[in-house]
Order: C-alpha cells, then structure tokens, then sequence
C-alpha cells in the first residue's frame, strides 16, 4: 500500500515542507483506518447479515417443504438446474407432468423438473414445495448462509478499505497540486530575469 510510503516524511529534514508532514500524517490515519476501522467494519457487516440469513434459513425451513411427486408422463427435454446453491451446474433435471400432495393435503398436478435422468410413469422424486403446494425452491441451508455472511464481511472489509486508499489518494493529489500552484507562483514573483547576471544589484 502507498500510504506507507508517506511515513518516510516524518523523518527531521531541513527541506521538509508543511505538506511533506501533511502527507505523512495522511498515511498515518490512512493505515490505522485500514488497520482497524476495516477489520471493524467486515466483522459488523458479516455478523448482521448472518443474523438476517439465519432468520431466513429458519423461515424457509419453517415454510417449505420436501413431498414426494409421482411421474405421470414425461413432457421431453431438460432444463439446468434453477437452484445453483443445490447442484453443479452441469446436472440437469428433466420436464414431466407429476402428481403430488401438499403438505395441507390438497392433491396437485403439473409440469414440473424431476431429478431422473430418463423418467417413466410411476417414478418417484422429492419436490419442494409450500404449504399450499405451489412449487417452490430448496430451502437454504444454515452452511451456505455462513458463507453467504463471511463473504459479505470480506467485501465489507475490502470496500472498507479501498474507500480510505482512494481518500488518502485524492487528498495527496490535492496537496501536490496545491504545492505545484505554489511553486508557479514563487516562480512568477521572481520574474522573467531571475537567474540574470546582475540582478537585484
């Protein structure tokens, strides 16, 4: 990171300049706003967003249901798999008209995706649903929201940080501009004959 490279200014120098020091105690705040306020910042988000995915492990749990569905004929084809956090992508499913019943014990029937390579009548298959039947997703599993909560405290973190490198970069270019403004102007006070033989005498 850049912002160490600023420390070097603090050292005792009779050319230091105020904005040497500036910038030195910019890479200062800058590492120590990475040092901590990013770590901090990962851990917060990554907990809240385990606290939010549990939660919705239990309600999806709580609210769909496996069932299991018999083949009534297969309607030819196969799609990919709807759910990526269930399966490869490279596993298929199969479309068929099924029969199933509902967890409130209402009979269903439909086109449906069956995990069976090659289905015929009568085969059975696991199905998720809601109460009333409706066809519905995997619910998610307790690991994979962990993971889900891990990887938003990492990009929380990493934002974080990118944030407090991209600020400490544009305050350092405001400052050399502001010292290359000032340079031009100690330039155009000491004017065209400065360097001349003769001058000021």
């Amino acid at each position: 990171m850049r912002a160490l490279s600023g420390l070097w200014r603090w050292r005792r120098n009779p050319l230091r300049r105020a904005t040497d020091l500036a910038e030195a105690w910019l890479a200062l705040v800058a590492l120590l706003l990475i040092a901590v306020v990013a770590p901090v910042t990962g851990c917060l988000v990554g907990a809240a967003a385990q606290d939010s995915l549990q939660q919705s492990v239990q309600r999806q749990q709580h609210a769909r249901h496996l069932v299991t569905a018999t083949v009534v004929r297969d309607l030819g084809g196969t799609l990919p798999e709807p759910d990526p956090d269930t399966t490869s992508a490279r596993e298929a499913r199969s479309r068929v008209l099924a029969d199933w019943t509902a967890p409130d014990g209402t009979r269903q029937h439909g086109p449906v995706l069956a995990d069976l390579k090659s289905p015929h009548r009568g085969d059975h298959f696991g199905l998720w649903t809601d109460p009333h039947g409706r066809i519905t997703t995997r619910p998610l599993d307790s690991a994979t929201a962990t993971t889900h909560a891990v990887l938003a405290g990492f990009g929380a973190a990493l934002l974080t940080a990118a944030l407090v490198e991209t600020g400490r970069r544009l305050t350092v270019w405001r400052l050399i501009r502001r010292r290359y403004a000032r340079w031009d102007q100690a330039w155009d006070r000491a004017g065209p004959d400065w360097g001349k033989a003769g001058t000021g005498s």
